[in-house]
């Protein structure tokens, strides 16, 4: 779907654009990751992953954390959005703002959603798989929760904020633009199927988390997001959904830490239960909810698809 601001190329072949780009941008953020941590520990390469854990070096990891969120994702999004169109912001869905009873409804949405996500998460980690699959997963996510380890701590409030920032703010901003106002956004306009662009996208969206007991639940995460940017046609819903949804773990993460857990325990403590998936007829009425006030509040610009074929995605 072509506007009077489109430049000529097509959707589809942004699409693709923006999945080689972000591929090659992080690449390029590994490398400028390079020189930041020699600089900034007096070491070599050879020691980042041996060193992952060491709070010396923690002022670094968060350095190059910034670096790839902004350069890997937030950065290939817009340059490719700048190719497609004479308005890449408006484009991407950082135009207009969004009224306080979306915002609003985002809120419950993401909370009744957070049930349901740890539902998933239930039945994902009880789901069977081989032995040598299993030592496979559990290293991933032992790496994951040591990566996010050597960019916090949760021992005092300021270091609250911080991870806040760190863990909720630049992840919100950085990723959705790219999943949604980018790679969803562009797969929507390019086959008009709603449905089928918020799904391959929040399967790529999971998948790039490397966390095989997180797939289910990130994948779920990624389909309320990738309605949000569907109904709403506005990024700035997505970033502070996903700065809920971010935000929300940070907080349990930091009152069980008040309460004498370590980061590493409360890390680990698995308080998933399948009873969450009862919250989902809740999110589903909270959606229809969502939609009509949308709906109601969009603009004359053309959306991310037509409101007929936005209805589709009840039918």
């Amino acid at each position: 779907m072509y506007d009077s601001n489109s430049k000529g190329i097509s959707y589809t072949a942004g699409f693709f654009m923006l999945i080689g780009f972000a591929v090659a941008a992080l690449l390029v953020a590994g490398m400028l990751s390079i020189p930041v941590w020699t600089a900034m520990t007096g070491t070599g390469m050879d020691k980042m992953t041996a060193e992952m854990n060491n709070p010396a070096y923690a002022h670094a990891y968060q350095v190059i954390q910034v670096i790839t969120a902004v350069v890997g994702f937030f950065l290939p999004a817009i340059l490719v959005a700048f190719l497609l169109n004479r308005k890449p912001m408006k484009l991407i869905g950082f135009s207009g703002t969004p009224s306080r009873l979306q915002f609003f409804v985002a809120l419950l949405i993401v909370f009744f959603g957070l049930f349901a996500s740890a539902g998933f998460s239930y039945f994902n980690s009880h789901l069977p798989v081989p032995a040598d699959w299993k030592i496979h997963f559990d290293k991933l996510e032992d790496e994951y929760n040591s990566g996010v380890e050597s960019i916090i701590s949760l021992n005092s409030f300021s270091q609250f904020l911080f991870a806040l920032f760190m863990l909720a703010v630049l992840p919100a901003i950085c990723e959705e633009t790219l999943f949604r106002g980018g790679l969803q956004n562009f797969l929507t306009r390019s086959t008009k199927k709603p449905w089928l662009s918020i799904i391959i996208v929040s399967i790529i969206f999971s998948l790039a988390h490397f966390s095989y007991y997180g797939f289910l639940s990130r994948l779920f995460l990624g389909i309320m997001l990738g309605l949000l940017y569907q109904y709403s046609g506005k990024i700035w819903i997505n970033i502070f959904g996903h700065f809920l949804n971010n935000g929300i773990a940070i907080t349990v993460l930091y009152v069980s830490i008040l309460n004498g857990q370590s980061l590493q325990d409360a890390m680990k403590d698995n308080s998933d239960n399948f009873w969450g998936i009862l919250a989902l007829p809740v999110v589903i009425i909270l959606f229809v909810w969502f939609y009509k006030v949308s709906i109601k509040g969009r603009e004359t610009v053309k959306p991310p698809l037509p409101p007929d074929n936005s209805a589709n995605l009840f039918s």
